[in-house]
């Protein structure tokens, strides 16, 4: 991957070349300091590109911009940049003058859909910020946090992304798994497959998830390894109505696998689920696999994680259209193997590419995988995933709107698209429900989360 000599300094100075996993992770009180000066709070580059087509970082709006008005959790958000016309559109038929800013998986899609699919690039902005908290704690995880052995887990850190001054791949990919997310979420998303023939078939899901990691009253001390609870009811197909998964996500996934339960209608029983990860099937049609949830998670022992370089590139921002729930869910979705172009919105960013290689002995339906990491939020925006011939076979999106009501970057809906089938995966919209997610305003505390309580649900 080619580095510009604008980043070229900070790379170097960040130690690009081979750094032992099992090495302290921790920076220096010297280097921290740059958190705020240099760097923004959160790590990403201060300055804007040579060009300004990357603005500088101004942090002006915590919460709520002043220009709009918003009404509370779970109502729609509105677009603080509504008015704004796109600054160009990249085609299939131009994509070549844009190479160096695309995905390989950016690249495959124009050439599998030649006629239909576009990005349309708005003006960037970088005009919000996370709340003090979570200035504060990553902080707090700069000067402390450190990898597990392997890699393969954190310790010492709570609350944000654990690494905003990464030395390897490892801590990239702790960075994209645990950064600063809602500590409450509760809605209904829906799922849909389009397949190459355009049918299509839904699930539609209750979301009820508690996030220990970005528990606002809590502290590095208190923190016990619990990352998140999850509770996931189907509403539909009928013939899956009824089914609940109760899991439990932990920080070090490789010590502490994910827990599962299961509660199954039919039988009126709950029962402790196999142990799901890695490769498992899951969605419609078993459509994606489990750890490429918000393009990854969980577990990342499987691979080798290289820090690659940092780029620039057009990704999904600010991406209020498609996120508004009174969108018209056939506006969005299209029979041409991927959603609708005029409502992803794209925007040029600096991102950094983080590669995983299928470690020897390992299986995994991907061989190789790399994702494209949103300086100033620590997640993933983009990812190409192969599979063990080398080809690449699928490329995924993952939209994000800046919730002003947590004060935070929030992942929205995800695209997974099949290159070589043909057909595309859309999860968690929201159109046409006429509200969205509640963040950080449900009733459920951690004793909602217990197989206890899942019998009574499916009572």
């Amino acid at each position: 991957m080619r580095i510009t000599s604008s980043l070229a300094p900070l790379l170097l100075s960040i130690g690009l070349a081979s750094v032992s996993v099992q090495s302290h992770a921790q920076v220096s009180e010297a280097q921290a300091a740059s958190l705020g000066k240099e760097l923004t709070p959160m790590g990403a580059q201060m300055a804007g590109n040579a060009d300004g087509s990357i603005p500088a970082w101004s942090g002006k709006w915590r919460g709520t911009p002043p220009q709009v008005t918003f009404d509370g959790t779970g109502h729609k958000r509105p677009d603080p940049y509504a008015n704004e016309k796109p600054m160009l559109t990249i085609t299939a038929q131009n994509m070549d003058r844009y190479a160096n800013k695309l995905s390989d998986g950016q690249k495959a899609l124009f050439k599998r859909y030649p006629q239909t699919y576009r990005i349309v690039v708005y003006p960037s902005h970088r005009d919000f910020r996370y709340s003090q908290e979570v200035e504060n704690n990553i902080r707090y995880n700069a000067l402390n946090a450190q990898l597990a052995e392997g890699g393969y887990g954190v310790t010492n850190a709570f609350g944000a992304s654990p690494f905003p001054i990464p030395k390897n791949g490892y801590e990239l990919i702790w960075n994209h798994n645990l950064p600063s997310r809602a500590w409450k979420e509760e809605a209904t998303y829906l799922m849909a497959l389009t397949l190459a023939n355009g049918n299509r078939v839904f699930e539609k899901m209750r979301y009820q998830i508690l996030s220990a990691w970005d528990n606002p009253k809590g502290t590095p001390e208190q923190y016990n390894g619990t990352q998140a609870y999850s509770m996931l009811t189907t509403l539909e197909p009928p013939r899956k109505k009824g089914e609940i998964y109760l899991t439990n996500e932990f920080s070090n996934p490789v010590v502490n696998p994910r827990q599962s339960w299961q509660y199954a209608p039919g039988t009126r029983r709950v029962r402790r689920a196999p142990t799901v990860g890695y490769d498992t099937p899951y969605g419609v049609g078993g459509f994606r696999v489990m750890d490429e949830d918000r393009l990854f998670n969980g577990a990342p022992d499987r691979y080798e994680w290289k820090l690659v370089g940092k780029q620039e590139m057009y990704i999904p921002y600010n991406n209020y259209a498609l996120d508004d729930p009174n969108q018209n869910l056939d506006t969005v979705l299209t029979d041409k193997g991927h959603v609708n172009p005029d409502v992803v919105r794209y925007e040029l960013h600096r991102v950094w590419v983080v590669e995983g290689t299928l470690r020897p002995g390992s299986r995994h339906v991907y061989a190789k995988r790399r994702l494209y990491l949103d300086e100033d939020s620590w997640t993933a925006a983009l990812a190409d995933n192969y599979d063990g011939k080398g080809q690449l076979w699928r490329t995924n999106v993952q939209t994000s709107v800046y919730a002003y009501e947590i004060q935070a970057f929030h992942p929205r809906v995800a695209i997974y698209h099949d290159l070589l089938a043909g057909s595309y995966l859309a999860d968690r919209l929201i159109n046409g429900q006429g509200s969205t997610a509640r963040l950080n305003d449900s009733d459920f505390d951690v004793g909602f989360f217990t197989a206890g309580n899942l019998r009574k649900l499916g009572q």
